[in-house]
């Protein structure tokens, strides 16, 4: 193999897929990262057994071929390179670099050990084109609720299924649940993809990606944003019944500027520490209040309240993380906070009339 190209963009590429390298493998040649002509382009790759991540970079190909390298070593090597060309040439399993003045050799492996990269069927595969702005807004909201228990891996990732028309991303720990409406489909998907891949896609995605399309098979999902590729594996399981949890009605509705619930949650928070963040709620009809009321065995305690228009009033008590983690992704200068009594699941929305997104908070028991 034999080419040159821009240091700028191999750097990019490198920086990109070099996450997804495995430094816990049983598979050494998965530290390393795979280079090999494609075209007029050169295709550089890493995977685990999770996740393959692939990059797309022009180049001037003068022989084909391909070699692995370690991922770390040539990162961190071709990052320091001055911008400019870069000439790479394989002879067996040497990569030599050449760079104005500076010039190496990185021992590395032949990429006919490296796996085989995912392949999908893109004609029978479900398909998805979504803005990217609307990507990230949908998947930071979900992935805040999903779990890290290995021993629920369903938990672990998020869902995404259609629903009487439309697509859905949900993510629920079992002491929360997030549920976003993103587009409008005709089409059938149920499947949940880890929270590990879609935290690397949105690390990918750059100022210049517009849009994302999404691919669905039986057994994977594949990110595509330009010349990039992620592919990960799809979590096997049922995501349970969730909207059962969603309540349909609550018996106090509170709305108030999004800006003041945030300031006394984080005041509240400050004072909540040692009781395991709890905070207690109050929503007073008559006072049209929202106070939130928290102590500190050692420190004090703390009651900070914010004016609201508030309809039938209660008390609930909540994990002062979790509601700051919710209003930190919830749309909209105003926001609506509802719930019914001291056990009941509290809802968490925009207070405009579109409502796409949905945050349910599970009580404490105080």
């Amino acid at each position: 193999m034999e080419l040159s190209v821009l240091q700028e963009n191999l750097a990019r590429a490198l920086s990109a897929v070099g996450r997804v390298a495995s430094g816990r493998t049983q598979l050494p040649i998965l530290n390393n990262i795979l280079l090999r002509t494609d075209g007029n382009r050169l295709l550089v790759a890493a995977m685990n057994m999770e996740i393959a991540s692939t990059q797309f970079v022009g180049a001037k190909i003068t022989t084909p071929g391909s070699i692995t390298i370690p991922a770390r070593l040539l990162s961190d090597f071709v990052a320091n390179l001055p911008k400019g060309t870069i000439e790479l040439q394989v002879k067996g399993t040497k990569l030599h670099v050449s760079a104005g003045k500076y010039s190496s050799v990185v021992n590395g492996l032949a990429a006919d050990d490296f796996p085989e990269l995912p392949v999908i069927e893109e004609d029978v595969a479900v398909r998805y084109s979504i803005a990217v702005k609307d990507f990230k807004q949908a998947v930071s909201q979900t992935i805040i609720t999903t779990s890290n228990d290995a021993t629920r891996p369903v938990l672990t990732g998020v869902y995404w299924h259609s629903h009487e028309g439309s697509l859905y991303l949900a993510g629920t720990d079992g002491y929360r649940l997030s549920e976003r409406r993103l587009v409008a489909t005709s089409s059938e998907v149920a499947a949940i993809v880890p929270t590990t891949s879609l935290q690397e896609v949105l690390r990918t995605i750059t100022d210049d990606v517009s849009e994302v399309e999404i691919l669905f098979d039986e057994s994977q999902v594949r990110f595509r944003l330009d010349g990039s590729e992620i592919t990960s594996q799809l979590i096997s399981g049922n995501f349970p019944p969730y909207r059962k949890l969603i309540p349909e009605k609550s018996e106090t509705s509170v709305v108030l500027a999004k800006d003041e619930f945030v300031r006394i949650t984080k005041v509240a928070g400050l004072f909540a520490r040692d009781s395991g963040g709890s905070v207690t709620i109050t929503a007073d009809e008559d006072t049209k209040t929202l106070s939130l009321h928290s102590v500190a065995s050692e420190l004090g305690e703390n009651t900070s309240e914010a004016d609201a228009t508030v309809t039938g009033g209660g008390m609930v008590t909540l994990n002062s993380r979790y509601l700051s983690e919710a209003l930190a992704v919830v749309d909209g200068d105003t926001v609506s906070f509802s719930f019914s009594g001291k056990l009941a699941p509290t809802v968490l929305t925009t207070a405009s009339k579109d409502v796409n997104y949905k945050h349910i908070i599970m009580p404490l028991k105080s």
